[in-house]
This record gives C-alpha cells, structure tokens and sequence, in this order.
C-alpha cells in the first residue's frame, strides 16, 4: 500500500519528537520507503528532521541520505558530526552516492569523514571521484563494478564474480579486461553459464565484443544519458584515454541527469538564470530571477521608445493602438514556439544533419502558412467589426511579417548559441519574446505608416477624379 503523507502524521510525529517518545517514532517510520522517509524529514523543521534521522540504523539511514534534496542533505549533514557521517556511508552507500554527499561539505570536514570510513576500498574510491569534474562522466560514475580477467577460466571467473558482487546491489553485465585493466568486452550471466563447455573453458572463447559501448571519464553527463536513453542501455562502462575500466554508469544516474538538465533548461526558458526551488532563501530566488526580469524592463523601455517615435502617428490615428498588444504577443508566442522546437531537437540530437539553411526554409514555409490564416483570420474580424480599411489591412500585413520575422529569429537564435557553446534554452525565454515585441512593433508602424498614407493619397485621387468628372 502506498503511504500518504499528510499533515496529521506530522503533527503526530513532532508530538513525538518533543515528548521524547523514540520508540513510538521507530514505529511509526517501520515499513516506509527510504524515499517516503525522506519526504517526511523535508516537511518537518531542520533539528526535528535531524533528530529523527538520527534514530534510523546505518543501513536506512544510509538509502535515506541519498534520497534527500540537496537543500535538505546540506542542513542534516551540517548538524551530523564527521564520525556520524562515516559511519552512515561505511559499506552501506555506493561510492558514486557517497562521493556526492561528501562532495556538499566543507572541504576539512571531507577529510575527516574520508579519514574515519574504515573500508579503505571504498574511502579510496570516494577520493577517485571526488576529483572529477562535477557534470562529467566520472562524477556520475560508481566504483562498483563486476570484471573478469580475459584470461581466466569459467570456474575462477565464478569465485571471483563472488567476491565483487558482495558490494553490489544489481548486477547488470560483467565486464572482460586484460592483465592491464584495458576493457574488451562483456560477458553475460547466460555466456557463462549455457556457452562453456567445462569450467575449465576461459573467458576469452566465450565473451563477445559486439554492440561493445564505453564513454570516457571526462565525457560530458548529459552526453553520456543521451547516448544511454538513445540505444537503451541500462549501464554502460566508464573507461580512461587508454581504455582502462574504471567505472560504470547506471540508468538511474543518468535518469538524474536527464532531469536535472530537463529542469535546469525549463528553468532558463522562464527567465530564471539559475537552479532554485521553492524553499530557497529569498536572496538566492531573487538572484537567479532578477537578471531576466532587467533585461525584460529594458526590453519594455525599448519597446516604449518605438511607441513613442510613432507617437505622431498614434495621434492622427489612434486606432493603431488597440492592435499593440496583439502584434507583440504573437511576436513572442510564435518565436517561443519556433525556438522551443529547435531547443528540443538539440537537447534530444534528433536535430538531424541538415544545414541551417534547410532549418529556415522548413520554419519559413510553416511560418508563411501560418502568417497566412492567421492573418486572414484578423482581416475578416477588422473588415466585419471595423471602418477603417487602412488599419484592416495594416494588422493583417503587420502580423503576417511578425510572424515570419519571429518564426526565423527563433529558429536561428538558438542555432547560433549552440554553435558558440552558449545553452540554447536561453533562447526560449525572455531574450526571444523581448526581441520580438521590439522588432514587432517596429514592423508594425512602418507598415501603418505606409498603408495609411497609400490610402490616404488614393481617397485624394479618387475624389480629384470625381470632381474632375
């Protein structure tokens, strides 16, 4: 049955805590999920999430500590000694999981809690991963592994197979190397088991290199969960530049990445420059928010600018005003939308190999169709419920170019800033729809301008012909 968690359980549980009553707390957290565990730590206060923490046994504690958000995980392990948190990680956290938590302290405070984790394996192994650099391969990678020698045979692959799979929780595939640790291959649990034909068979008659993918250390993350999610690998080898194994990568990890990267990029497409969330200190929130909604308000200035320099025009036909709002939002909403495709495919690399020029003629072919009905749409609205053919015709020419204008801009934008190695989703946010309302309204009067004139000067040739007549 799935647990709900629900406000009266955490009234319930911080009665507890302030009488005191442990045993009842144990109690009422038996049979949770580590992951529920955590849920409950993040809606109670920071000593009460400390102190019921501190009442799990290593082994849960352990899967609850790599369950918390990382605003969470910072404020526990800020009030957990250095001994407390060896303790924890002690055999009972895999070495990826460890090295993230320990990465999120002080930097004296790692070297105790490495110093105090009595598996010297695994403290080794935290030390390898703390020096990656953080969004690559290795910093996602676990230690953790199952290999055999190229070179054994069935029967001493087993008992060794044995000994690794004690620190594993899955195995997924065994891995072959040579003397050197250089991968060659893989080998499955039915390879090992249905191929030989004695115990006495070696690894090398029966492993196989086909389909064989590895990634190197310094890789990027979001390559390496690209590269998993596109041939659907479960894990895949981490390796050196002289393809030593040295790790391996879990789908779970890359999960991670996935989502990470998916809400980093929303994040951005919204104009928020930086990961927050809801429980963030003001300060933090106002920093990553900030610097969009500034260039948001200079946008806005320069759109006032435009105004303001057909503000004659306004003034002879005030009419062009009621239109303002349209022609700028369908500027933003129809570059979003364009940018937001582009942004997808490069995040997805299902952009293909087409050239740019190909890109643009696809998008000015959607954007014409569009332009198109969309302004036809307006026409028929202004010629229905208006009197002035002039500004009929203006809206429908105006919005026929912003949409095309905003369709090409947002599909080049985010070209361009792939190309210079900036993220493309900055594209999809306030850069793009700020951009638009100002060339927007720009197109917007000059057309005005123009098509009022043209039938100003027709309505004074036409009446000039009827007095002549």
């Amino acid at each position: 049955m799935q647990f709900e968690l629900t406000k009266e359980f955490i009234s319930s549980l911080q009665e507890f805590i302030e009488n005191g009553k442990d045993k009842t707390i144990q109690k009422a957290l038996h049979g949770l999920h580590p992951a529920d565990i955590s849920d409950v730590m993040e809606e109670l206060k920071s000593d009460e999430a400390t102190y019921i923490y501190k009442l799990l046994d290593n082994d849960e504690a352990a899967d609850v500590i790599i369950e918390l958000e990382d605003d969470e995980l910072a404020k526990l392990l800020s009030a957990l000694t250095s001994k407390e948190i060896a303790e924890i990680i002690d055999e009972n956290v895999d070495s990826d999981d460890a090295a993230d938590v320990i990465q999120m302290l002080p930097e004296q405070k790692q070297e105790e809690v490495i110093a105090q984790i009595s598996d010297e394996s695994q403290a080794s192994d935290i030390v390898d991963l703390l020096q990656f650099e953080e969004g690559t391969a290795g910093a996602i990678m676990a230690k953790e592994l199952v290999s055999v020698n190229i070179n054994w045979t069935v029967a001493q692959a087993i008992r060794e197979m044995r000994k690794q799979a004690d620190d594993l929780e899955n195995v997924y595939t065994i891995y072959v190397i040579d003397d050197k640790g250089v991968l060659q291959g893989i080998l499955s649990l039915k390879q090992l088991l249905f191929s030989a034909t004695s115990t006495r068979t070696t690894i090398k008659e029966i492993y196989t290199n086909d389909d064989l993918r590895s990634v190197e250390a310094d890789e990027d993350a979001e390559e390496v969960a690209g590269l998993m999610e596109k041939y659907d690998l479960v894990v895949i080898p981490v390796v050196t530049s002289a393809n030593q194994l040295v790790g391996r990568i879990t789908i779970d990890d890359a999960v991670d990445v996935i989502k990470d990267e998916a809400g980093r990029d929303y994040q951005m497409a919204s104009g928020i420059s930086e990961r927050v969330d809801s429980e963030d200190r003001i300060q933090r929130i106002l920093r990553a928010r900030f610097p969009w909604l500034l260039i948001g308000l200079i946008g806005g200035i320069f759109g006032a600018l435009v105004i303001n320099i057909y503000e004659h025009d306004i003034k002879i036909f005030p009419e062009m005003a009621f239109f303002i709002p349209l022609i700028a939002a369908m500027g933003g909403n129809v570059g979003v939308q364009s940018s937001a495709i582009i942004v997808q495919g490069l995040a997805n690399k299902t952009i293909g190999l087409s050239s740019t020029g190909q890109k643009l003629l696809k998008e000015l072919g959607v954007a014409t169709l569009n332009g198109i009905i969309l302004a036809l749409v307006i026409l028929a609205f202004n010629l229905r419920f208006g009197d002035s053919l002039a500004l009929s015709y203006t809206v429908s020419i105006a919005l026929f170019c912003v949409i095309i204008f905003a369709s090409l801009f947002g599909t080049l934008t985010p070209l361009i800033l792939d190309k210079v190695n900036i993220d493309p989703a900055l594209a999809t946010g306030p850069f793009i729809t700020t951009a638009n309302d100002i060339v927007g309204l720009f197109i917007y009067f000059i057309i005005g301008r123009f098509m009022y004139s043209y039938f100003e000067e027709t309505e004074a040739f036409v009446e000039a012909i009827l007095l002549i007549c």
